[in-house]
């Protein structure tokens, strides 16, 4: 059985083709994003001390274990600077040195989480646009017949 539709038929069949290899390519990319960081962090063999708030014991691997270690690495920073930030603290303090080098490492492994949130994002915005773009091809089935656009009355 055949179905008439219109030339804009293709198009959408088209497009929805476009959706199903962008959401593919994102899925991909999301992935790849995710176990590079994943990677590099294992490489690091960070490994959460025991008066962490949560993952004692473990290898940083993984956005959860990043921030935890981001946390903790603060709460020691703060610990040995009399809870001083960096900015608060005297040029001369020597715990300025410990505490400047605490907030680079936080802000790596605050990045990291937030690479891993990207990548995430990037991946399950590349299942939505499978979706719309298997949604898009179910509207023109594949054995519609193509015909041209009826004139317009009175013309």
């Amino acid at each position: 059985m055949s179905t008439a539709i219109t030339s804009h038929g293709k198009s959408v069949r088209v497009v929805g083709l476009v959706a199903i290899i962008a959401g593919i390519v994102l899925i991909l990319g999301g992935g790849a994003t995710w176990l590079v960081v994943r990677s590099q962090l294992v490489a690091e063999n960070i490994t959460i001390p025991d008066d962490a708030m949560a993952f004692q014991g473990n290898v940083v691997n993984g956005p959860l274990d990043a921030y935890v270690q981001a946390d903790i690495i603060n709460h020691h920073a703060l610990d040995g600077s009399g809870g001083k930030t960096y900015a608060e603290l005297d040029r001369e303090d020597p715990a300025r040195a410990t505490v400047m080098n605490a907030s680079f490492l936080r802000a790596s492994l605050f990045t990291s989480v937030i690479a891993f949130g990207i990548a995430a994002f990037a991946a399950g915005m590349g299942v939505l646009f499978i979706l719309i773009g298997w949604a898009l091809r179910k509207l023109v089935p594949t054995d519609a017949v193509v015909t041209a656009p009826a004139p317009a009355a009175g013309a």
